[in-house]
């Protein structure tokens, strides 16, 4: 018998195809490796143009949609004259914007941060910390300043969120092709050798291909150690956004502050202000004064004034877990050789990280980054006062409201986040040159003017959008996860645009407080199911894989909306990302948000929300504490009831029920034979007048470099200059005064008010004096020396009442007599003594040398 058939197994070879664009087409991959197009909808109604069903399917990626282009639909294009005049046009603009000189009376400035939202596409993000990071490239390019950024290039990034038919969370780690993305590596000089930047950690070295990001005139460079030289171990440093263990977070933290500052040095880049943007780049200074010790033989307290000359620091979190904390055994098997090369112990470098520098604490990125920085911050104003309460433990002998952290508040970008439509309304409205003016309360003031039914159709242009989103992008999935097909095409198309439309859209973490909507469900099903007055909710957001409790939330809020009573009025949208964002905040009504106060340190969507006329209702925290307006939007009060949360969170519950029934859907809903209300789009006018010009990332940068890179910056080239000659003397000078500080002696303390008042009390309106007398001995330094009143409050922490310098009257010797006379004007108990510092023209601020000696009263 003849065997007829037989076959061994096919080797397969993987082929990939794409377009090459022609010459009359090469423009179109220049404009697709610069974000500038991100934010530029004629460039993005360009490559939509190309297919919009490629842009649809390849999520918005021109780099990918050029690459896909058949002969057929190429030779197309460059027949068609109107779109080659679109692309000319458009490229005119991105040359001419390129071109544009950059702004060198303003500091230059190297930026570091984990993670950078600049784009669906390039998924190096995760949520509010990473957009925020890529808003500021944004408007860095726009405002033309010198800012080089470092990062990195994440193999897999941060996960793709899918919820299972039980409602439980399924991450997926999706790896990224990095050829079809809009980056470019860098090479050597030759233009072929890919450029290797070598790590030296403490026992090997780690390789590192360098990736750059066109953010318009700004370049982002990333770090990529998923390649052939490194070992296994070091591989998988750059796969994940904060992923792996506590060994591998420090291994990425090492890499980003050091690895950072070596590839910019690699790179013959040198900024006057650096800024690292959370703890997670602190290392970078322990860098820096490397450097500085053995690149320039600088001791290492003449560096460390150097380094902190320079150095900002911004923190985003007043929750513990946003603090990143190691041990003191894992971090000396990476940093253990640095001290050494710095010239100090290694109890001097481990104290750096330490409140307490003799204790055992765990090392702390925060602290280090405050010791080795002269500024830092927090996010919006609260926030900067809940930051000095946090640190204050850092500079013992201060009080909170005393200490240099200060606050910017968090700004968005408008050219991003503002849709289309709005931007088109800008330009039309508020003039064409409307993005050099965005900051001004009377550019934004012009929109009182414009007839309410331009603005109410152009805001249900972009809902209407947003419900075909929802219908086209989540239905087939939806319909083909269901188990009850029927039932999901009822929710797709109960989907309302007449609807006051609610979306809620954050990080699942607990104190985001995403359950308080559903504290009473009967009276959140007699909201939404009133017949005459539609409410629909959208949520959306993602918890950390290893957030056991945020992802009970979101199996909570799915299990509520698929209850009868709520189905198609509550509604979850799976895998927030930046272009569900952009979507989702441009086309609901109102913006809602909920945080435990004061656990929020920002929160910039509801400033996105602004940027598009939707109007927030939100607690009295993070930006909105500072932003509420009476008649621009709703808060809940910033003020506590109740110690108990769960009493607390009742509370609020209610407080936004009530405004719901009793405010926010009578007024959307008062048309009086209109399409719209009136009073509802009033309210919009006054939001954008008076809330949206203060939120944009134009003014944030503003903020920083007016409060802290231009002064950072001039003090930085002060010490320097004449060979490091101011901050040579004041090492000098804090040396010996750390030296002679025991040396202080208090002689006498007087006291009029005490002669013949051995209770302390004291009658307002009477006079007192008070007379110290000091013996300095060895102790060369000026003092401050002032009286101090504090008051203990019921949480029993002292609270500064007031502070009065004495008057220095006598000095014989190294004797010095201090006076103060008063008038007792103050009721109340107080506590109060006399603190005494040491002083120098040269310090920025006390907390640079922090001695403090108290006297009693």
């Amino acid at each position: 018998m003849i065997v007829t058939k037989r076959a061994n197994e096919p080797v397969w070879t993987n082929i990939y195809a794409y377009a090459q664009l022609p010459e009359e087409l090469r423009r179109l991959d220049e404009l697709a490796h610069n974000l500038w197009w991100v934010w530029n909808p004629k460039a993005q109604n360009l490559f939509r143009r190309l297919s919009p069903e490629l842009w649809e399917a390849t999520e918005g990626n021109p780099v990918t949609l050029t690459r896909q282009l058949s002969s057929e639909e190429i030779a197309a294009l460059i027949a068609d004259k109107s779109f080659t005049a679109e692309l000319d046009d458009v490229y005119a603009d991105f040359r001419a914007y390129l071109a544009e000189p950059a702004d060198t009376k303003r500091p230059s400035v190297a930026y570091f941060s984990m993670e950078y939202g600049l784009t669906n596409i390039l998924k190096i993000y995760s949520g509010g910390l990473g957009v925020l990071a890529g808003d500021y490239l944004k408007e860095a390019s726009d405002s033309n300043v010198r800012l080089t950024a470092v990062g990195f290039l994440y193999r897999y990034g941060y996960f793709t969120q899918t919820l299972s038919p039980e409602g439980q969370q399924e991450a997926t780690y999706e790896a990224q092709d990095f050829t079809q993305l809009p980056i470019e590596q860098v090479f050597e000089a030759d233009g072929k050798t890919p450029m290797v930047l070598e790590v030296p950690y403490a026992t090997h070295v780690v390789a590192c291909h360098v990736w750059k990001v066109n953010v318009g005139r700004i370049s982002l460079y990333l770090l990529d150690t998923d390649i052939a030289q490194n070992s296994e171990w070091d591989r998988p440093i750059t796969h994940k956004l904060y992923g792996g263990d506590w060994e591998n977070r420090l291994k990425q933290e090492f890499l980003l502050g050091i690895g950072g500052v070596l590839l910019l040095k690699k790179l013959g880049i040198s900024k006057d202000v650096y800024h690292m943007n959370e703890g997670h780049a602190a290392f970078m200074n322990a860098q820096r004064l490397v450097d500085y010790v053995e690149g320039e033989g600088l001791p290492f307290d003449e560096a460390l004034e150097l380094v902190r000359a320079s150095s900002i620091y911004t923190v985003h979190t007043p929750v513990p877990a946003g603090h990143d904390y190691f041990a003191e055994d894992i971090l000396g098997k990476y940093l253990g050789h640095l001290p050494d090369r710095l010239g100090i112990s290694w109890h001097d470098f481990v104290s750096l990280g330490r409140e307490c520098p003799d204790s055992n604490e765990k090392f702390s990125m925060s602290v280090f980054a405050l010791n080795t920085c002269q500024e830092a911050n927090g996010v919006s104003l609260l926030h900067g006062k809940v930051s000095q309460e946090m640190f204050a433990p850092v500079w013992k002998g201060f009080f909170p409201e005393e200490l240099h952290v200060g606050y910017v508040t968090n700004g968005v970008h408008l050219p991003t986040w503002a849709s289309a439509e709005w931007q088109d309304f800008y330009r039309k409205y508020f003039g064409e040159d409307y993005l050099k003016h965005q900051t001004s309360e009377d550019t934004w003031a012009k929109v009182q003017q414009i007839p309410n039914e331009v603005l109410w159709e152009t805001h249900q242009s972009i809902k209407l959008r947003l419900v075909e989103h929802i219908r086209s992008f989540y239905g087939e999935k939806w319909i083909r996860n269901s188990g009850d097909p029927e039932t999901t095409v009822s929710v797709l198309e109960g989907i309302n645009p007449n609807a006051l439309l609610i979306g809620f859209g954050r990080r699942f973490a607990t104190y985001k407080r995403a359950h308080l909507l559903f504290t009473d469900l009967e009276r959140l099903e007699r909201i939404v199911n009133n017949p005459k007055y539609p409410v629909q909710f959208l949520f959306t957001g993602k918890a950390h894989p290893a957030d056991g409790g945020g992802q009970g939330l979101i199996k909570y809020i799915l299990e509520i909306s698929r209850r009868p009573e709520f189905l198609g009025k509550i509604i979850f949208l799976e895998n927030y990302d930046m272009r569900l964002a952009s979507k989702l905040i441009a086309g609901v009504d109102i913006w809602m948000n909920t945080p435990t106060r004061p656990l929020e340190a920002s929160g910039t969507s509801g400033e996105k929300a602004e940027m598009n006329g939707v109007l927030n209702l939100s607690v009295l925290d993070g930006w909105w504490y500072e932003g509420y307006r009476k008649g621009a939007g709703w808060a809940l009060t910033d003020k506590r009831t109740y110690s108990n949360q769960t009493l607390q969170d009742k509370l609020d519950a209610t407080t936004i029920y009530d405004l719901l029934e009793k405010e926010i859907v009578p007024l959307y809903f008062n048309r009086e034979g209109k399409p719209y209300s009136d009073g509802w789009v009033q309210t919009m006018k006054n939001s954008m007048n008076f809330i949206a010009p203060h939120y944009t990332m134009r003014r944030m940068m503003d903020d920083y470099f007016d409060r802290f890179y231009t002064g950072l910056a001039a003090r930085s080239a002060h010490l320097h200059a004449n060979g490091n000659k101011i901050a040579r003397e004041l090492v000098d000078w804090k040396r010996a005064v750390a030296s002679e500080w025991d040396s202080l002696r208090i002689v006498s303390v007087e006291d009029s008010g005490n002669s013949s008042n051995v209770s302390n009390e004291r009658y307002t309106g009477t006079h007192e004096t008070i007379r110290l007398v000091l013996d300095k001995a060895s102790l060369s330094c000026d003092l401050e020396v002032e009286l101090v009143d504090a008051r203990e409050e019921a949480d029993g922490k002292l609270r500064l009442v007031a502070k009065t310098p004495l008057r220095l009257v006598e000095k014989e010797g190294t004797k010095e007599v201090y006076e103060l006379a008063f008038t007792q004007s103050r009721p109340g108990l107080y506590k109060r003594a006399i603190r005494i510092v040491p002083t120098h023209p040269e310090l920025p601020h006390r907390m640079d040398f922090a001695l403090v000696r108290w006297v009693a009263l």
